[in-house]
């Protein structure tokens, strides 16, 4: 037992954390290593040292790609007791992974596109449980109110909704941290952006100007001069996320320039002034139109045909979640549920989730073993409950007519959904346990999508693959001991 060691109430291989570690190239190698949901993610200095077959082929392991500048490894539900070990082993003393561990870096300067998915990708993945998780009960209670078994005016429903809405109304702070964990820079400071653009005093008087009060004014003047813009920053997602990415560059300036013997009580004063005052003049504002514009281009798309925009989102969703770039429409969702309180995108995120499943349960009649049938109602059941990694990197991508079916299928889907305007009122995460979240309404669109995903992915895949069953091929699943 003196390989292994628990972490978070789950045994741990050290063996396998070593060699994790020592296939991306060692430790000098990685210049940061974060996580989402199921994958590590890692930014490297040099990918050319990734030992990319040896990686596919340790246990738990569904897979390894690099995307956006990203290596990228497929862990499942466990990515998070993975990453804890590893980081355990980067730096056993301080447990912080995400410093410099090398030379200096010998990639080239990152693509726009790549560092948005880092971005991306590095904020939403850590605060995803938190959001999933008021989303739920923000959505159960959308329903018990439709189906009138509770009072929307009741006390209880008050304290419900307090629960569900917390975590949205004080996004910005999540986001805070989480970002200056990406960027580099001090946690603390990055919240204290965030209070800054929360602060009463603007959310207040943005109310105001909402509610057309009489005299309402439209923005607060620094020094006579520089106007700061009212705006209501809660549950607002790029304004924070690019001051804390501001906040990191002006701390480094800031710390740089002081006297050694005035950095412990001066860089944290100036860096917040400074970086608050830009925060609110110029990176809130131009944050708040981006979000905008970006739903507004979503909007766009809706307003053409919802059905073209849902058979397009439906398209691009099972690729987008192969290549790890499923959390580019995070903030586009928070943003529709900022603006109008509801969104359509993450519906059919949930038949893109269905079609996954379904493809995934034909492909269990094709296979011959006992071991493999585990592994493929293993990955199917788990694509059911949202996380498609292991259907779609375990058994999938084994099949190039399996994958077409479920493009297909999650398409037809999100189209047929689209078409009665299916919406959702709350985030959630795409599981077969979100359904009681749509009840009212859409509920029995939202059932029928369902059942038209899981059925016609099935069906188009066992009808596709069948020549596997006539021969007695088996899928070729990898990693079948883990």
């Amino acid at each position: 037992m003196n390989n292994e060691f628990f972490v978070a109430g789950f045994r741990v291989n050290t063996e396998i954390m070593h060699s994790v570690i020592k296939l991306v190239g060692g430790a000098g190698n990685i210049n940061k290593v974060w996580h989402c949901m199921t994958r590590l993610r890692f930014d490297l200095h040099d990918e050319n040292k990734v030992a990319w077959d040896e990686i596919k082929n340790l246990p738990g392991v569904l897979g390894a790609q690099s995307q956006s500048d990203q290596v990228q490894i497929i862990i499942g539900p466990k990515v998070n007791v993975w990453y804890d070990a590893i980081v355990s082993q980067l730096d056993p003393v301080t447990g912080n992974a995400e410093k410099t561990t090398g030379n200096v870096s010998t990639k080239g300067r990152k693509s726009l596109v790549s560092m948005f998915m880092d971005t991306v990708s590095g904020v939403f993945g850590p605060i995803v449980p938190a959001i999933a998780g008021a989303g739920m009960i923000k959505g159960l209670l959308a329903g018990l109110i439709a189906l009138k078994v509770i009072s929307a005016k009741s006390e209880t429903v008050m304290i419900i909704d307090l629960i569900a809405s917390g975590v949205f109304y004080f996004l910005p702070f999540f986001l805070a941290v989480s970002a200056a964990k990406i960027f580099k820079t001090n946690e603390y400071l990055a919240a204290a952006v965030a209070a800054c653009l929360m602060y009463p005093t603007l959310t207040d008087a943005a109310k105001s100007l909402a509610s057309h009060t009489a005299g309402a004014p439209t923005a607060l003047y620094f020094m006579d001069i520089l106007p700061v813009s009212i705006f209501n920053y809660s549950a607002s997602v790029i304004p924070v996320i690019f001051s804390v990415l501001a906040l990191s560059y002006i701390h480094r300036w800031v710390d740089k320039i002081m006297p050694d013997v005035l950095k412990t009580v001066f860089t944290p004063t100036l860096t917040l002034f400074i970086a608050a005052l830009v925060s609110l003049t110029l990176i809130g504002p131009a944050g708040i139109y981006l979000g905008k514009l970006l739903a507004f281009g979503i909007q766009g798309l809706f307003g053409v045909s919802a059905v073209f925009a849902g058979f397009i989102v439906g398209a691009i969703r099972p690729v987008a979640i192969l290549t790890g770039m499923h959390h580019a429409m995070t903030p586009v969702a928070l943003q529709n549920f900022t603006d109008q309180g509801w969104d359509m995108l993450m519906p059919m995120m949930f038949m893109a989730n269905m079609a996954i499943a379904g493809s995934t349960f034909a492909i269990y009649f094709h296979v011959k073993t006992r071991e493999q049938k585990s592994v493929v109602l293993s990955a199917a059941i788990s694509g059911l409950l949202g996380i498609t990694e292991p259907a779609l990197f375990g058994v999938l991508t084994r099949y190039k007519k399996a994958f077409i079916a479920t493009t297909i299928s999650s398409s037809v889907a999100s189209a047929f959904i689209a078409f009665f305007g299916v919406r959702l009122y709350g985030y959630i995460l795409s599981s077969i346990f979100s359904l009681p979240a749509y009840i009212g309404p859409y509920f029995i669109y939202i059932l029928m999508g369902v059942a038209l995903s899981l059925g016609l992915s099935f069906t188009l895949t066992y009808l596709m693959v069948v020549k596997h069953k006539s021969t007695g091929q088996t899928v070729p699943l990898v990693n079948q001991t883990r």
